[in-house]
Order: C-alpha cells, then structure tokens, then sequence
C-alpha cells in the first residue's frame, strides 16, 4: 500500500475516534447520572467540558501545527486525549468528570486538523476535496459507533471498561501513527495545496483583523454555533435522557434513533452539497431551508415531547439529522464571501464557533431545565422548555441568515 493511503487510514482512524469520543455520553447517561450522583445541570457541564478545550485548543494549533509538524503534534495530544479517557472511566464525582473530559477534549482536539493538514501535503490540490470528503464521512461513522455498538460493548463490559478498551484501541492507533506517519514525502514532484498555504502563514492576524469586520462572517459564525450547537447537544446528551427517562425506552432503542440522525447527517450531505452546486445554485437558501428545517423538527418535538410514536420520533430524528447537513455549506459560503488569501482564516474562524456551539447548549439546557424544574429537571416539561428555546434560536439564526451576501452563481 502506498504510504499516502496508509496515513489516510491511520489518520482517519484517530478522528473516528475523536467523533466517536463527543458522542459516547448520550448513551451512558444514566449510568453517569446514577454512578456519579450528577444532577441536570451537572450532567451537562459534564458533557460540555469536552467542546471547551477542543474549541480553544484550535487557536494555537492553527499557529504551531506547521511548526511542530502533524505527526509529533497528533501524537502527542493523542495520549493526553488517552489518559483522558481512563481518567473518565475512573471518574466518581462531578470534579473528576469534568476534568477527565476536559483532558478528554484537549488530546482529541488536532484529529481533523492535523489529518487534513497531512492530506494537503501527501495529496494534489486536486484530490483534497474527495479526500476531505472521505474523513468527514469516516467522523460520521464515528459518531454511529457512539450508539448501537457502543450500548451493545456497554451492555457486555459496563460503561467504564468499555471506555478503557477504547482507550486501549486509540494507544495502538497512536503507536502506529508514530511509526507510519511523515509530516510530508521525502521526495515528491507533484505541488501540494501545503506549498500554497505556508507561504500565507505570515499573512494570519491581518486576515483574521480583516475577517473581524465582515459582519457575514459573525452571521454566519452565529448560524454554526446555534445549528451544530443545537444538534450536537442533543446528538451526544440530551437526547439520551429524553427518550430513556420520558418516553421510557431501552439504551439499546434509544441508541438506533440516534443513529438515525447520524444517517441522516450521511443522506443529507452529499445530497444538499448537490442542490446547492447544481440545482438552485445557491448556498445561503440552502442553508436557510436546512436551518429553519431543524427549527421545525425541534418545534414538533416539544409538541409532541411526552408522548410522541416511536415511528414519529424515528421520521423525526433522521429528518434532524439530514437538515442540518446543510449546515456544512457554511464553510464553502464563507470561503467564497472572502479574499483567497482569508479563506483559511475564515473557515478556521467559523470552525472555532462550531465547536463551541455544542458546550454552550449542552451546560445551558442543563441549566435551564434544573432552574425552571428543580424537582423534575428531566421530565417532560424540562424538555419541552429545552425544545422551544433550541426552536426559537434556530428560528431567529434563520431570519439572520437572511442579510449574508453569497457569491453570484452563472446560469451554467
């Protein structure tokens, strides 16, 4: 196998199960909740201290990443990310919680990064599109493992073995990536994307000052916070709750409808990335529909929050997922809205506030269900709260989306 092909595997390997580790919770919560003596509130800090040090962490790898080299930098957060996850596994309190997720968020934080950052060296500019496209679809998948298979290892090892085993897993990973991986090829004649984008690096804060001032850049950095924050806090929590605790179902029932929305994040990407290329040519009425979409799936869900069909909930959890799949043309939209030259500032930029999306939902529903019901904080009417205020955020992240300029398409 060439060696380029052998780091993509390996590569994506990580960042599986990096996707993997955001999303385990939603599953384990009540185990979490029982073990760990969490309340609501608790439970959500929990979960949100993972995305807090993923999201800072993107400021200085974005600066050191071509300086230390992906390879050492990879390496390195990876076995912080593992002990991490044996600390999680060992957890008996709130504190040791959330420090283990923390440590957790920071070790997984450089996956995409350091990965894509590999394929612009080892991969003409020509093939990172489909390349770039294949990882995300591996992070997908990731995400799946985080449901049905994840319960069934559960079921079998309990909750902090099973951990433990996946930490296992990610040390052999990383032993490999040390050994496989080359930060770029000891001889190559074909231009790499990499060349290009080092020669900018000195260029970063005058075009981060200049991305400041476009206000369709803080739109659309408010659009990804609100969308992915709202998906991901119910993807890898609250959902859990929500369909173990008030409509009563198994981990093992809960865990196949949140794969739906995995599933529906894999139909609707590729699908809205057409309709947009292709067909109506445009992305920010894609993204508008796709966002005021998720608004209505989580408009019916508090409707319907106490005693929904399960038919119903599964329509609605794939149609969750495949929604705000268009919500992934954010990053396209802001690369085309701004100088060649600010393009990666941008889409850095935008990826910073969809990271730090999910923390803030995930620790504010906590909070707004344990204040509004101390005493059933996660009953029906906790979360039919916490369905209106996701509804309303997205409803009015719609009408904003509204005033953001795109570029002008040809008829052809």
């Amino acid at each position: 196998m060439p060696r380029r092909w052998a780091i993509f595997l390996i590569t994506s390997a990580n960042f599986f199960l990096s996707q993997f580790y955001r999303a385990s919770m939603a599953v384990i919560s009540p185990e979490l909740l029982q073990e760990l003596s969490l309340s609501t509130r608790q439970l959500g800090m929990v979960s949100a201290a993972f995305f807090y040090t993923f999201a800072l962490a993107q400021i200085p790898i974005s600066i050191f990443l071509d300086k230390i080299g992906a390879r050492r930098m990879m390496t390195a957060l990876s076995i912080v990310g593992i002990i991490g996850a044996i600390l999680f596994s060992r957890a008996d309190s709130v504190t040791s919680g959330i420090i283990a997720r923390l440590i957790l968020g920071l070790g997984m934080s450089c996956n995409l990064m350091g990965t894509l950052k590999l394929m612009t060296v080892w991969f003409a500019p020509s093939h990172f599109a489909t390349i770039s496209g294949f990882i995300f679809s591996i992070g997908t998948v990731g995400n799946m493992a985080a449901t049905v298979p994840f319960v069934a290892l559960v079921e079998w090892t309990g909750w902090r073995q099973a951990y433990v085993a996946i930490a296992a897993l990610n040390f052999l990973i990383v032993i490999v990536l040390f050994l496989v991986v080359h930060d770029k090829p000891l001889y190559n004649s074909t231009p790499t994307l990499s060349e290009s984008l080092e020669l900018k690096l000195s260029e970063t804060l005058g075009n981060l000052v200049l991305l400041l001032r476009k206000k369709d850049y803080w739109i659309i950095s408010m659009a990804t916070l609100v969308g992915y924050g709202t998906f991901a806090a119910f993807q890898t929590l609250w959902a859990g709750p929500y369909l173990i605790e008030v409509i009563g179902l198994s981990a093992l029932q809960a865990g196949n409808l949140i794969l739906l929305m995995n599933l529906g994040m894999i139909i609707g990407s590729p699908s809205w990335g057409a309709l947009s290329d292709r067909v109506f040519k445009t992305r920010k009425w894609v993204i508008f529909s796709g966002t005021l979409g998720t608004a209505a799936v989580m408009l019916i869900l508090a409707e319907k929050s106490a005693s929904p069909a399960v038919i119903t909930l599964a329509l609605l959890f794939l149609c969750f997922g495949t929604f705000r799949s268009a919500g992934l043309l954010m990053y396209p939209h802001i690369k085309e809205l701004v100088h060649l030259n600010t393009a990666g500032a941008a889409m850095a930029g935008v990826n910073f506030f969809t990271m730090v999306g999910p923390a803030v939902f995930l620790q504010g529903l906590g909070h707004l269900m344990q204040a509004l019901y101390p005493e059933a904080s996660r009953g029906p009417q906790a979360f039919q709260a916490a369905f209106y205020l996701c509804a309303g955020c997205l409803a009015a992240i719609s009408f904003l989306y509204i005033f953001t300029r795109e570029k002008k398409y040809s008829a052809d």
